[in-house]
């Protein structure tokens, strides 16, 4: 009676037989292996002070628009002059809606009780908020947006200091001119007209009228909302913000027609010196660095791969593997 044992492999199988079965060669694998993982914390959403918002560029101008009362100390007479002129320029220019607004406004409060709360509040609200928006879903337009803004602002703050406005509010009772917003201070946060916090009349420029930036804003935010908004909605409406805001500035006393041309004006040409400024800065901080350089920790990884000897990827069918470790077994 016959037993069938198993023959066992001779060395030249073995190998054979271990090379099939062993997995695919790794490129690199000891640099990986050697080379220390990065920390890979949970992603959490959390606010970074200098390098996310660059908050520091928002409070430089806002310093500066807080400052500019003070620059203008003693100006009211300067002011209300400006103010009288602008408005007989447009009544020259026959393009003097404002009285008409404003009464409108006045004499029907389902108009201008809503109008005053826009001019004291979506101001700071929607702004802040597009700038929050193109930061967290369109990252890649923040900088230049918020140095559109800022720029914006610049401008529109040398012409507070430069050229200090009254607005129709304050003219006084000759040109009958009525104070919405100090009308409706009862039913408002705010302490009377200019749409200021109680309390805080005395932190904030009078005499800012020229160019209204209430307009330069809303300009800002609706070109921002129709190029980057999905919605068709959304898009329209912010074609429609600015119209919105120059209407109520005007309706509530706070601007004359040209203030809101004017904020117009600055805002299309701060959008207009952005990529310039970009570019100035950029080519400034090149200066200041010395030139680009690698970070230590990449520089590391680079020459520790670079000392790798570059490994064969062997066939599909693993001949060529097979020949390079049985040599004299290839085919004559």
């Amino acid at each position: 009676m016959s037993t069938n044992l198993p023959v066992p492999p001779g060395p030249d199988e073995a190998l054979v037989n271990s090379r099939e079965s062993a997995p695919p060669a790794r490129p690199f694998a000891a640099a990986a292996d050697s080379a220390p993982a990065p920390s890979r914390g949970p992603r959490r959403f959390h606010w970074r002070w200098k390098t996310t918002w660059s908050w520091e560029l928002l409070l430089v101008v806002y310093a500066v628009y807080d400052g500019s009362r003070l620059l203008v100390h003693g100006a009211e007479g300067r002011a209300m002059q400006h103010g009288r002129d602008i408005l007989s320029l447009e009544r020259w220019l026959h393009l003097s809606p404002e009285h008409w607004l404003n009464h409108t406004f006045y004499d029907h409060a389902w108009l201008g009780i809503p109008a005053d709360y826009l001019y004291a509040t979506l101001h700071y609200i929607l702004t802040v908020g597009v700038l929050f928006w193109l930061w967290r879903y369109h990252r890649g337009h923040y900088r230049q947006a918020r140095t559109w803004l800022g720029l914006t602002t610049m401008l529109g703050l040398v012409g507070f200091v430069t050229f200090p406005t009254a607005p129709p509010r304050m003219l006084g009772p000759a040109y009958d001119f009525v104070d919405t917003l100090a009308e409706h201070a009862n039913i408002g946060w705010w302490g009377g007209g200019g749409g200021t916090p109680k309390g805080l009349g005395d932190v904030t420029n009078e005499f800012a009228a020229m160019p209204s930036l209430h307009v330069g804003w809303a300009v800002w935010c609706g070109v921002l909302l129709w190029r980057h908004a999905r919605s068709r909605t959304v898009r329209v409406l912010g074609l429609v913000y600015p119209v919105v805001i120059a209407l109520v500035v005007m309706g509530t006393a706070n601007h004359y027609f040209l203030d809101a041309v004017a904020g117009a004006t600055v805002a299309l040409l701060g959008l207009w010196g952005t990529d310039p400024l970009l570019r100035f800065s950029a080519r400034v901080s090149r200066r200041l660095r010395g030139g680009s350089r690698i970070p230590a920790s990449e520089a590391a990884t680079v020459a520790t791969l670079s000392n790798v000897p570059a490994q064969r990827r062997p066939s599909e069918d693993g001949s060529e593997a097979l020949e390079q470790a049985l040599p004299g077994t290839g085919q004559s």
